[in-house]
């Protein structure tokens, strides 16, 4: 009653209240009574708001101190803020909108939808955070829509450009916040209520607001919903198909503590982070790809969110998108969140007593190829033990996760010592009977009982006999293939299974198994692929020509630094192509635009990623991306060793210049990972096109010539220089330290990594193969016996350091299991880490060399020099030592099991803390002034009584 003409009511009030000596009118209270709301003022004709001249913001005062006089005290902040908003509102109105845009003529004061929306304002209830949200933001209030709704209305009746009336409502809504400080300041004096809010300013209020506001959306934004993300292009999410694994504790050397008890990493994790005693610790967690590291972050942060925030905030960060590790840590976090608020506008966001953090580091692995080159990786997390260190008081109390395959820690010289370290086990039996079970409320949805017996069916299939052990005690244990072979095993539309038991009778090994799930699930994608945008896009696109785009996509990721690949990468490389996949993607461009690749990409595990022009892609998983890139260097590697007809002559299908062009092309961009490797070396074994002999001897060609510097040295533009363009071209947009040495060794190092694997490969066949895959990286030796040149190896490990003090070590040390390195001078040589595993070393000169904790298993050291060499921590267990010279070595917790010893000259040496069962030894074996033998382990008694005689 009374609504048509309450809008003259507030003007009445306006008028009223401006004069302080009215106060106590009690006209004032009628007026009230008749006024559902002040924005009632927009039912009438609006020039009457834009054009008055009486002010509003005194309102807010007298209605206030009226409010006071009735209820004999006074209001909250949220009554106080919805007064004030209400007539920062009108003036704002007045005093933005300009009476042109007001038509002369207009009248009345009866407009429906005005009178619904105000209707609607008239129920709408706010609290304290939301007022104090407007007292901050009040465009983004929720008082702020509520307003902007009646004027939106209200400016659709009036104002004739309809594409206007949005702009006019963002500027009231924006312009609104100085009327609201402004009436604050003048109501400040007389009211208490209002001095207080004033004082909460002052005191920093609106600051720590809005950070822990923006705290608030972080979570929301990126924590909250990790868990709600779906698996792949599934119609499930992560938290559906989710299961904690168990665990077991490492020591510092990363070896599993005798005796120690399993458990689950996710209700272990929450006690170790709520521990004081362990606040100095870092909790390091390693597994291998696919075990589930980065699913426990993302659920785990979300735990951490919802049941210790604010005491305890998760920060998940991806370490692969931190670009430059040479900085101090609290830069580094400071710059991977510098998109926040509560890091933008708090440079003391680290110290901040009342916020701590949990910071969730993912993928110590996958740290960029350039902070690996330049040593940023050993004092990043060199830093991370520092900072917990320094974090862990009563003032701050943040805490560490990290994240990392087992290989992230190999070859780093110092580990802090506040790493405790634990490894996710594969599944157990009863964990993955649940998961079985979570998987059958998803693998044939409303449908219960097809659901149940479809992985009855599953059940079967793990544990048949002729199912290989690869798959049923390895690979079906681990999360992620445990899943692709669940997914592959589930039938299709057309009740096909797209793996069965019989699939795996040639694999063999569990690399070819795992490759095998790999390509079916490739198969299986390119089969949906084509039912997505094949036949609906790009008719006549054949899968083959598909696969090789993906494949080129997984080169160009992994070229990119294993993070994203721009789509223009992958295009350029195709250019020259005049394959069906090249004139596919200039259709694409022609008809969908410059994301039409990425678009296209999208049904195979990849997304979209890099926000750039043109956008990018990146892999949901790391695995996909290494399986296709290897693939990609199955291609070439396999046609390198095709030959064509000329004439009556067969000649290389491949020149020599071009295999030289196309191995800096796909090797000169940073070192082979060993799943890489794994994957290429398992793809080839099965392949009719693989070739060893004849791979070897071009692999074998091309490295010689570039030990003699043929391609960094010569006229012209190079091969180096030319793939140096291209990547900084290609990944503008990435920090690189890749220049043209940097880029010659990568070359070199990843053709002799190819080779390692050829000659380790040649010890498994007959002994004609084995004498033609035989590769000795410094040369054949001589009919005298020696090397053609001993030193070779120890430059080219000084020409690596380009790379970085570690570089070949970082790059080449996993790859020596079984190489041949009969009589190399290897004189001081960092070999830190490095597998040599059953390697032959016969001979050679390993004075001062750098061998701590390297895998020296089986590895023959006939009569090699190891003086003075530091071999701390190292594994020679079943090492041939035998005439060996290890004066003055350090074995210090070497591990010497079953060493032959015999005839050896340990002068000198410190054995302390060393593993001495079984070891071998004879009349010859020099003892003298062996430091550290009473501190020895497992010392064989025979020994004791011979060296205490």
């Amino acid at each position: 009653e009374g609504i048509a003409n309450a809008s003259e009511k507030v003007f009445d009030l306006a008028e009223t209240l401006s004069n302080k000596d009215t106060l106590k009118d009690p006209k004032i209270k009628e007026l009230v009574e008749k006024i559902p709301t002040l924005l009632e003022a927009l039912n009438s004709p609006l020039g009457q708001v834009v054009k008055s001249s009486v002010p509003f913001l005194p309102i807010a005062t007298g209605l206030i101190q009226f409010a006071i006089s009735v209820n004999k005290k006074e209001p909250t902040v949220a009554e106080t803020v919805a007064i004030i908003s209400q007539v920062a509102y009108l003036e704002s109105i007045s005093k933005t909108i300009p009476s042109g845009l007001i038509p002369t003529e207009e009248k009345g004061n009866d407009f429906p939808e005005v009178m619904r929306q105000l209707k609607k304002l008239e129920d709408l209830e706010i609290d304290y955070e939301e007022a104090t949200l407007a007292l901050v933001y009040f465009h983004e209030s929720k008082i702020a829509e509520a307003f902007n709704q009646v004027l939106s209305a209200r400016l659709e009746v009036t104002v004739t450009a309809q594409s206007e009336i949005q702009t006019w409502v963002d500027k009231v809504a924006l312009n609104t916040q100085q009327y609201i400080s402004q009436t604050l300041a003048e109501a400040g004096e007389e009211i208490a209520v209002v001095r207080r809010i004033l004082d909460w300013y002052l005191s920093g209020g609106k600051e720590e607001f809005v950070k822990r506001r923006s705290i608030n959306y972080y979570l929301e934004d990126k924590i909250k919903s990790l868990p709600e993300e779906a698996v792949f292009k599934e119609k499930f999410s992560f938290q559906d198909i989710y299961l904690p694994l168990k665990a077991i504790p490492l020591d510092a050397k990363g070896e599993e503590i005798e005796n120690a008890e399993e458990f689950v990493l996710d209700e272990w994790g929450q006690k170790f982070i709520t521990n004081p005693e362990e606040s100095e610790k870092v909790l390091f967690i390693q597994a291998g790809a696919g075990r589930g590291k980065s699913v426990f972050c993302r659920m785990f942060a979300d735990w951490v969110r919802r049941n210790l925030h604010p005491k305890l905030t998760p920060i998940v960060i991806r370490l692969r998108d931190i670009k430059n590790y040479n900085r101090p840590i609290d830069e580094i976090l400071s710059n991977t969140l510098s998109s926040r608020d509560f890091v933008k506008n708090d440079p003391a966001w680290l110290t901040d007593s009342h916020t701590r953090y949990l910071f969730l580091l993912d993928g110590f692995d996958e740290l960029r190829m350039e902070g690996r080159a330049s040593g940023g990786i050993e004092e990043f997390i060199r830093q991370v033990g520092q900072f917990q260190r320094d974090f862990s008081g009563k003032e701050t109390g943040h805490r560490l996760i990290v994240t990392g395959r087992p290989i992230a820690l190999q070859g780093i010289s110092y580990l802090p010592q506040n790493l405790s370290r634990v490894k996710l086990l594969p599944m157990n039996d009863e964990i993955r009977q649940k998961w079985l079970k979570k998987w059958e409320k998803i693998a044939i949805p409303n449908d219960p009982m097809a659901a149940w017996q479809e992985v009855e069916k599953f059940k079967t299939f793990l544990v048949a006999e002729n199912c290989p052990s690869e798959i049923k005690n390895k690979l079906a244990r681990e999360p992620l293939l445990l899943y692709l072979l669940a997914k592959l095993h589930r039938p299709d539309k057309d009740g096909k299974r797209q793996i069965k038991l019989e699939d795996f009778e040639q694999a063999g090994n569990q690399t070819n198994a795992k490759i095998l799930v790999y390509e079916k699930s490739l198969e299986l994608v390119l089969k949906e692929q084509r039912e997505e945008w094949l036949q609906h896009q790009i008719t006549g696109l054949d899968t083959d020509s598909l696969e090789k785009i993906l494949m080129e996509a997984g080169l160009c990721v992994v070229q990119s630094g294993g993070e994203y690949a721009k789509v223009e990468m992958i295009e350029t490389r195709f250019e020259k192509d005049d394959s069906d996949a090249a004139e596919i993607i200039k259709k694409l461009r022609a008809k969908s635009g410059e994301k039409a690749l990425s678009t296209a990409l999208g049904a195979f595990y990849i997304r979209p990623a890099g926000g750039k022009k043109g956008g990018g892609v990146e892999f949901y998983h790391k695995s996909f991306g290494e399986f296709l890139c290897a693939k990609r260097l199955q291609q070439s590697l396999e046609s390198w060793t095709a030959f064509v007809k000329v004439g009556k002559q067969q000649q290389w299908f491949i020149t020599k210049q071009q295999l030289a062009e196309q191995i800096y092309d796909l090797l000169g961009y940073g070192g082979l990972t060993p799943e890489i490797v794994e994957y290429l070396s398992g793809l080839l074994s099965k392949s009719d096109d693989f070739h060893p002999e004849k791979l070897f001897q071009r692999l074998s060609d091309f490295y010689w010539r570039w030990c003699d510097g043929e391609f960094i040295d010569s006229d012209g533009t190079t091969l180096p220089q030319t793939k140096m363009r291209e990547l900084k071209d290609q990944c503008s947009d990435k920090e690189t330290n890749l220049g043209q040495r940097q880029i010659d060794v990568y070359a070199g190092l990843n053709t002799m990594i190819l080779l390692l694997e050829l000659h380790r490969y040649g010890q498994s066949q007959n002994d004609d193969i084995k004498q033609k895959l035989t590769f000795y990286p410094c040369g054949k030796p001589q009919a005298s016996g020696q090397l053609e040149d001993r030193t070779l190896l120890l430059r080219l490990i000084g020409y690596s350091n380009c790379l970085g003090a570690s570089g070949f070590r970082d790059t080449v040390s996993q790859f020596l299991s079984g190489a041949n390195l009969d009589g190399a001078n290897l004189v001081g040589a960092n070999l830190e880490g490095a597998k040599f595993f059953r390697a032959d070393l016969e001979g050679a000169d390993l004075e001062g060399a750098n061998l701590v904790v390297a895998n020296l298993v089986g590895a023959k050291f006939f009569r090699a020099d190891l003086v003075v060499a530091n071999l701390v921590g190292a594994d020679l267990e079943g090492a041939n030592l035998e005439g060996a010279n290890l004066d003055e070595a350090n074995l210090e917790d070497a591990n010497l099991d079953g060493a032959n010893l015999d005839g050896a000259n340990l002068d000198g040496a410190n054995l302390d803390e060393a593993n001495l069962v079984g070891v071998i030894w004879d009349a010859s074996t020099n003892w003298t002034y062996v430091r550290g033998l009473d501190q020895a382990r497992n010392v064989p008694e025979e020994l004791k009584r011979q060296l205490l005689s």
